[in-house]
């Protein structure tokens, strides 16, 4: 028996459900990050860059930059970082927009306005959301603001619009194990964790081979307090033969100008675009990412696809998948990044030279896995909400 104004589903709507494929399914994100500034905005413009061909349609609907100036009807600077902005989108254009794509499935993965919006408008519409939760606001706010009332101000925001998103989303979608647990403890019905792509730029570029080097490091990211750079001119002090290159901007940017232009092996190289990392990479020989915490860090992953040596902290999401666990080098709580590269430069050529080969293998394998694992998620949402 069925209650009283629902029909039972007709055997052609259910053989129309049973026959959705990932060909059929339309996509829409919404997200506050633009990804030319932000990791997680970047996040889903690659996975976008892998699926747009599998998909009938995928779309994008976030601030963009262009020609160094944010593209919204209203951009502000983000409180502690004014090299981001928090930017709100017409939010007529975007319903109109959202409407006539008519998308299977939305991808919320910010709580600002984009965010927001977006999943209002989804909510109306019966369109099944997937929440994105990919920023760790209670480690942020307590290293910025702790036990101020602007800590406590945006500590409660985040976690109230979180809760708005997680109520009303198909799965909460995460990429480590901290973030799984404080989505856990936050009551989220349906997590599931799911890994970062690699983007296309890195995959099929050719790799430049790697001859066992450790002459060349680099770091590559926000410019902030949460990612340790004080770490980084620590090392570049301690090891005078390795020269150190830093790339990204963020509220640190003068502390790396006057490191650059005080220490003989720090270079700076400002912010740099996809093509231009990617570059930097391979002519780098390891990649350092020395973080109090990040929910993955990407550009770890990003640079064992480029068959270069990388070496994390522990409160990098990365260190939580086993799978990769073989690809990089984890600094222990025992150590600090200043050992860690000297036992690294101590070892021989051909440890290093086998440690990044596996690194290669083993984001290659995670990448074409993660890929498959997030079209089974579509398309198992895809037909879950229109049964």
């Amino acid at each position: 028996m069925y209650p009283r104004g629902v029909s039972r589903m007709s055997e052609v709507d259910q053989q129309e459900i049973s026959s959705l494929a990932i060909g059929d399914l339309r996509l829409a994100v919404t997200s506050d990050a633009a990804p030319e500034r932000n990791g997680v905005g970047a996040y889903y413009e690659d996975l976008l860059d892998y699926l747009s061909s599998r998909l009938a349609h995928a779309e994008v609907f976030s601030p963009v930059i262009k020609d160094g100036q944010w593209q919204a009807p209203l951009a502000l600077p983000m409180p502690g970082d004014a090299t981001q902005k928090l930017c709100f989108p017409n939010p007529i254009a975007l319903q109109r927009a959202l409407t006539e794509l008519d998308p299977h499935v939305l991808i919320v993965p910010t709580p600002g306005v984009y965010g927001i919006t977006g999943a209002f408008i989804a909510a109306r519409r019966g369109v099944p959301i997937l929440t994105g939760f990919h920023t760790s606001f209670e480690q942020l706010t307590d290293l910025y603001w702790r036990g101020s009332f602007k800590g406590r101000f945006f500590r409660q925001y985040l976690e109230q619009t979180h809760r708005y998103l997680f109520n009303r989303s198909s799965a909460v979608l995460t990429n480590s194990n901290d973030m799984y647990l404080l989505a856990e403890r936050m009551g989220a019905p349906n997590i599931e964790m799911i890994g970062t792509p690699i983007p296309s730029l890195f995959t099929q570029t050719a790799v430049s081979p790697y001859e066992g080097g450790l002459d060349r490091v680099m770091f590559a990211g926000r410019l902030a307090a949460e990612k340790r750079i004080d770490a980084i001119i620590d090392a570049a002090r301690g090891l005078p033969n390795i020269t150190f290159s830093i790339a990204g901007d963020g509220p640190l940017r003068d502390e790396v100008e006057v490191a650059a232009a005080s220490i003989a092996n720090v270079n700076y190289l400002g912010w740099l675009d996809r093509e231009e990392l990617r570059r930097q990479v391979d002519e780098h020989h390891a990649l350092v990412l020395p973080s109090h915490f990040e929910s993955f860090g990407t550009i770890a992953l990003e640079a064992m696809a480029r068959n270069r040596v990388v070496i994390v902290s522990k409160g990098t999401g990365i260190s939580n998948w086993p799978e990769l666990a073989r690809g990089f080098v984890t600094i222990d709580e025992h150590s600090d990044l200043t050992s860690t590269l000297s036992r690294l430069a101590d070892a021989a050529s051909d440890w290093r030279k086998a440690l990044a080969g596996r690194a290669l293998e083993a984001a290659t394998s995670f990448n074409n896995d993660n890929i498959a694992r997030w079209e089974q998620l579509l398309l198992r949402t895809a037909k879950r909400a229109a049964l």
